[in-house]
């Protein structure tokens, strides 16, 4: 029976003789476990996509009912709650697929002739999956989703020329309104997954074209003169057939991940959703996804001045020279031990972005609201003017940004010592003006509570540590 209907499906349709071809293709034997890193990314992009067709029947993408849907998707319909669980962790396979994906390509050189479109082609795909995964943590409109929209906005606006208009696009209007939610949810259920897929065509048709790259040997150069002859004589005399003998690892390696997510999304569920979107609320700190945790360090860490041409410039320069590296590389050695400038910068890149993703954990750069006030044995035997002005220090707000000793925060300078560095009329100037990140007390404190302040900073001194 089932002989019958495919071959009426075949007769119809003339199925086989698209996927024959493609399936049957020869590919170099020694493709291995390091080459499934592409078809799962395929995978994944599937598995959100039927997911999210399924989140859309009870999404409302509406500011007013956004997030009491989502809530109502969490806490209250089983189903849903998993789906979203799913869609959540897919992204994530997804976007560390295509990483290692493109980092297994880099290393290997495979961006070389005759592959170069194929490069530039997945460098696009690279910064639409990012592009996806943003505007995806939008759609849950909450207080950390619309203050990253306000973020994305200001640092538009520094593009030089067209900034204002970016900015006015991604607000869809002149401020945060519901049009900016049916605009990122227009972006990231239509726009992006139909341009994806508008790639994915040419890129896994250059992929079945170019062949896939043989493993690289030591002491044997691309030359784009006889590549393509050396290349087909390798697979007439050591290819294998796509399916089954290479494809088996792809599909092996799909289920691990599909079986993976599934596991994470009955043990750890979805993503958390803060408190409900109000634009007027500034105790907020707006932070992507893990995945760009380390981006987010790298804003949070550098100088203010440089912030504009770390924001634009940062990514444009990267995507500039992963799209025209081919252009300038398309030919000699493949090997990574040949290349050691690709391994430095490869090992530059990872141990980069493990460290400010470690350092996002913590964040130093954010104020601790929860920092209890100074013990007893941090304060020491002072006066009652500086007992009342440690008191003040933990009241206004100063230990949630200065540390003195082992309790604060780190976004501001260590007070530990500052009696050292700082006289009276020095820390009165400081405390009443103000700074980068650090509001002006003037208006704030009384002429007593100053004094007191003051008092109480300036035994902050090495000596008094040492006995307390």
């Amino acid at each position: 029976m089932f002989r019958r209907i495919g071959n009426w499906i075949e007769d119809r349709t003339g199925i086989g003789e698209l996927i024959g071809p493609v399936m049957s293709h020869l590919v170099p034997r020694g493709s291995a476990w390091l080459y499934v890193f592409g078809s799962a990314t395929l995978f994944a992009f599937l598995l959100q996509v039927v997911t999210g067709i399924a989140l859309s029947f009870v999404y409302v993408p509406s500011s007013s009912q956004a997030y009491e849907s989502l809530k109502f998707i969490t806490e209250n319909s089983p189903l849903d709650h998993f789906l979203r669980s799913v869609h959540y962790f897919g992204a994530t396979a997804m976007i560390v697929m295509v990483g290692l994906h493109m980092l297994r390509t880099f290393l290997f050189a495979s961006y070389k002739y005759p592959r170069e479109a194929s490069w530039m082609s997945g460098t696009v795909l690279l910064f639409l999956t990012l592009a996806m995964g943003f505007t995806g943590q939008i759609l849950r409109w909450d207080q950390t989703a619309i203050w990253s929209v306000v973020v994305g906005a200001q640092q538009a606006g520094y593009v030089p020329f067209i900034g204002p208009a970016l900015a006015r696009f991604m607000l869809a209007g002149e401020s945060l309104g519901g049009q900016t939610l049916s605009q990122f949810f227009a972006l990231h259920v239509f726009v992006f997954p139909v341009l994806i897929t508008a790639l994915l065509a040419p890129h896994l048709w250059m992929v079945i074209r170019n062949g896939i790259s043989e493993p690289p040997k030591r002491g044997k150069p691309v030359d784009p003169t006889t590549y393509k002859e050396e290349y087909h004589q390798l697979l007439e005399k050591d290819g294998v057939p796509f399916w089954p003998d290479a494809a088996w690892r792809d599909v092996v390696f799909a289920v691990l991940m599909i079986v993976t997510i599934v596991g994470l999304a009955i043990t750890l569920g979805p993503p958390h959703l803060v408190d409900a979107p109000n634009p007027t609320n500034l105790v907020t700190e707006p932070k992507p996804d893990f995945y760009l945790l380390w981006y987010f360090s790298v804003l949070a860490l550098i100088p203010h001045a440089w912030t504009p041409y770390v924001i634009i410039g940062g990514p444009g320069i990267v995507f500039l020279v992963l799209f025209l590296l081919p252009l300038f590389a398309r030919s000699g050695e493949r090997h990574p031990l040949r290349r050691p400038w690709a391994l430095g910068a490869v090992t530059v890149v990872i141990v980069g972005i493990g460290a400010f993703w470690s350092l996002a954990t913590w964040e130093p750069w954010s104020p601790r609201y929860d920092a209890p006030p100074l013990s007893a044995q941090t304060i020491g035997n002072v006066s009652p003017e500086a007992q009342a002005g440690a008191v003040l220090f933990h009241d206004k707000g100063c230990i949630e940004c200065h540390r003195i000793g082992n309790d604060g925060g780190f976004r501001g300078p260590n007070l530990t010592y500052v009696g050292n560095r700082l006289d009276a009329r020095e820390l009165t100037w400081r405390i009443a003006n103000g700074g980068y990140n650090m509001p002006a007390f003037a208006k704030i404190l009384s002429a007593k509570e100053m004094n007191d302040l003051v008092a109480f900073l300036e035994t902050r001194k090495p000596a008094l540590s040492a006995t307390h």
